[in-house]
């Protein structure tokens, strides 16, 4: 009868040509090791079958092999379907991608964690307690305490968004203001005489910084006020403020929506009233998601590098797992304007 011998670190060393110390520094953590015999030795943990024993693992290294992605919202409790938006909103799906293509090579896992009003502390206790090494954090209201709390509690983080309010923890933003004044000029420049504005939720950071952004850039073309009406980030929310605008202000001609799916909901509405884009109204998104392409008509767009940003973030997060010592640190993205076919 044949044996089914489970793999060991030798077959895994022989199979990436390296020593068995070799293939125990990469699968215990430890970073300081070459990218290519990184590389090599989870090439052939996967070719192998190697199933790393993790709770011995982290019996050694006191770490879990894990960090926890945390989607924070105080104003919605952990049950509520509000939720469940970040799974069909393609911000998040390109959050996650650029953090696994740091931490999939490093050998950690990502553990999502959706945490309402009633979360933060149990969420902060659960870190405090070993369940992950540490956190990327999305927060979404304009004063969630979280931030501050896994600053007290000593807990490595890192943010994707400037924080409302200071606080001792590291973060990667982008330059939303300077986003939004590349809007501004692409509808200056087609000849927008009566622009205006859909927002985000005014409270949060990149929303208020957009909204700022633009008006300030609007004023140098002359237009000392612009209407606006304000979304939720979703489509929906984008026809709704479409709608209230074309009801209000129907001589509109351009329009800056502050992110892609509103904006994708804004022409939708455009369509049905009968106004042409970009012939009657000019519109330009902010993201640069797939809701832009998937848009009728291609949506011009600012370019948020979400991959890049949460690559960084990841890269961010393991120095500070690795070094405590590691001092707090921003890092800001340039935008960019993606010219299409609706501006």
């Amino acid at each position: 009868m044949q044996s089914h011998r489970l793999p060991t670190l030798e077959d895994v060393a022989r199979v990436a040509g390296v020593s068995r110390a070799t293939v125990s520094r990469v699968i215990n953590g430890i970073r300081n090791v070459d990218p290519e015999l990184h590389r090599q030795v989870w090439t052939a943990v996967d070719q192998t079958g190697y199933v790393p024993n993790r709770l011995a693992r982290s019996l050694v290294t006191r770490r879990t092999g894990t960090v926890a992605l945390v989607v924070s919202d105080s104003e919605t409790h952990d049950d509520d379907p509000f939720m469940s938006r970040f799974f069909s909103d393609p911000y998040f799906g390109r959050v996650v991608g650029g953090l696994m293509s740091v931490l999939r090579p490093a050998g950690v896992q990502l553990a999502l964690q959706m945490v309402g009003a009633d979360g933060h502390k149990r969420l902060v206790g659960d870190l405090r307690n070993g369940q992950a090494d540490g956190a990327v954090v999305l927060s979404l209201p304009a004063r969630d305490p979280l931030p501050r709390l896994l600053a007290e509690a000593g807990i490595p983080a890192v943010l994707i968004g400037r924080p409302a309010e200071p606080v001792p923890v590291s973060y990667v933003d982008l330059d939303n203001s300077a986003g939004a004044e590349l809007a501004a000029a692409r509808l200056a420049d087609r000849g927008c005489r009566r622009p205006a504005l859909i927002t985000g939720p005014p409270e949060v950071p990149a929303s208020a910084d957009r909204i700022s952004g633009f008006r300030r850039a609007m004023a140098r073309h002359g237009h000392a006020w612009v209407p606006s009406a304000a979304g939720n980030l979703t489509q929906e929310s984008g026809s709704a403020a479409m709608r209230t605008l074309l009801a209000d202000h129907p001589g509109t001609d351009g329009v800056f929506v502050a992110n892609d799916l509103m904006a994708l909901g804004a022409l939708l509405v455009l369509r049905d009233a009968g106004r042409r884009v970009p012939d009657d109204v000019a519109v330009v998104g902010f993201d640069d998601s797939s809701a832009a392409l998937a848009a009728r008509p291609a949506l011009t767009t600012v370019r948020h590098p979400l991959e890049d940003m949460s690559a960084e973030a990841a890269r961010l997060l393991l120095t500070s797992i690795d070094d405590p010592s590691a001092r707090v640190t921003s890092v800001i993205y340039e935008p960019t304007l993606i010219p299409r076919h609706s501006a």
